[in-house]
């Protein structure tokens, strides 16, 4: 069964990048008729926070992303020490001794020479009495994998193709810190393997990490999942901004943006489908391909969000509005106004148009004179507005901007709006006649 995870730190709320990746692995999972597994990253105990993961829950919840079981990493340490302990008996993990300041130096000395920076695996010349008379001094150490010079690390990645690195090119990563908490890697491949994930679909920033892990994989005596890696988001100038890239659930939601708006921008960003206001899910897990996707960076753009969220409420059926509408706001309000909107909290704009009191301009003399008129002709019927615009075009001579706008306006206290023929009969034959009349005095 093709199983996926979307696996977050708790150390802030999901943004556009982060959604992004759970939801083409919420896509990829469902579209296979498989399982999309939640899993939080919480081994920094020192950044992660409790109320993070319940914002993470909750985030997905409003994105309607349903997962299929959660695990915490803060749980499963032993987990991670048991596999730690095979490795280290196996000579695939050894101790590591230099500082931050003796490693960045040794950094710097490569790359100016035009060198790449790899570690040049000082470590494992150490004897162990050179060990013993380091944590003699006090100097505990870190941990790192061994990788396997011997062969080329090669997958096929779902996206990117045929990968191929060479892992003496690679630097042997840190997978323990000397104060015994756990780096990403490890405990991602230790995890993987227990929930039996079988894609990995993530940011082109991890290609390399990806390299490393294939190894860890193998190192483990377990068959590696397929990986796929998608280009990163940037922005409208050419990279995300911050204020993007940290762009909230929360923050979206409170901005008028609907889960189905950014679903549907977010799913085929990046690809060569469309990007089109779709709020049916099914249609985005059908036509879900990673052979669609393209290697350019995929751009973001907040403007385009808000045509698609636009686009969006002008579809949602009432049933799916209902509970965030004004008070005595029904299904046939809904579709008269539901044209003019561009954020559902318009909504209640548009309602008090319909609930009055509104306040209509200082008009002259002729045109009182014509609502006057209008007040009296009002009939009501099945369709109150074209019977009495054609009762006064008759009458008066008037037509186009002429006839219509000034009932606009002493009706609704507005130049636009909604269709007047769906609206007058939400306002009611009472309170249409009585602004009228009001409008002409």
């Amino acid at each position: 069964m093709v199983t996926t995870r979307f696996a977050p730190s708790p150390t802030g709320r999901l943004h556009v990048g982060n959604i992004r990746t759970a939801l083409h692995n919420w896509l990829l999972a469902k579209q296979a008729g498989g399982r999309f597994l939640l899993r939080i990253d919480d081994t920094d105990a020192a950044r992660s926070e409790e109320r993070f993961v319940d914002a993470i829950r909750e985030d997905l919840a409003w994105l309607g992303l349903d997962h299929d079981g959660e695990e915490r990493q803060s749980a499963r340490l032993a987990e991670y020490e048991a596999a730690f302990e095979a490795l280290r008996a196996a000579g695939r993990v050894y101790p590591a001794y230099e500082t931050a300041q003796e490693l960045e130096l040794k950094r710097k000395i490569l790359l100016g020479r035009g060198l790449p920076p790899i570690y040049d695996r000082a470590a494992l010349s150490l004897s162990d009495e050179d060990r013993a008379a380091k944590e003699a001094e006090g100097v505990a150490p870190h941990w790192r994998f061994k990788l396997d010079h011997d062969s080329m690390i090669e997958w096929d990645d779902g996206i990117r193709g045929p990968q191929h690195f060479d892992p003496a090119q690679l630097s042997d990563p840190v997978v323990r810190r000397a104060d015994g908490s756990w780096l990403y890697m490890l405990p991602s491949a230790v995890d993987d393997i227990a929930m039996g994930v079988t894609d990995v679909l993530r940011g082109e920033d991890h290609v390399s990490n990806t390299a490393v892990q294939i190894q860890m994989f193998t190192a483990l005596d377990a068959a590696p999942p397929r990986f796929a890696h998608e280009a990163l988001l940037v922005g409208r100038e050419g990279k995300l901004s911050k204020r993007l890239g940290a762009l909230g659930c929360d923050a979206l939601r409170e901005s008028g943006i609907e889960p189905e708006a950014l679903l549907s921008l977010l799913a085929r960003l990046g690809t060569s489908q469309p990007v089109e206001p779709i709020i049916d899910r099914s249609k985005l897990i059908e036509t879900f391909d990673l052979g669609t996707f393209g290697r350019a960076p995929a751009k973001f753009d907040d403007a385009e969000l808000g045509r698609i969220n636009t686009a969006i409420l002008h579809q949602l059926p009432y049933d799916d509005v209902a509970a965030r509408l004004p008070e005595g706001m029904g299904p046939q309000a809904w579709e008269a106004i539901r044209p003019n909107l561009e954020k559902l909290a318009d909504a209640q704009d548009w309602w008090s148009v319909v609930t009055g009191p509104v306040s209509p301009p200082d008009f002259d003399d002729e045109t009182k004179a014509f609502l006057a008129r209008a007040a009296e002709l009002l009939t009501w019927g099945d369709e109150p507005w074209r019977g009495l615009t054609a009762a006064l075009k008759e009458e008066t001579g008037r037509k186009g901007k002429a006839l219509f706008l000034p009932l606009r306006q002493a009706l609704t206290g507005r130049d636009h709006g909604p269709d007047m023929n769906a609206l007058l009969p939400l306002i009611g034959e009472e309170a249409a006649r009585s602004r009228l009349a009001a409008a002409a005095r």
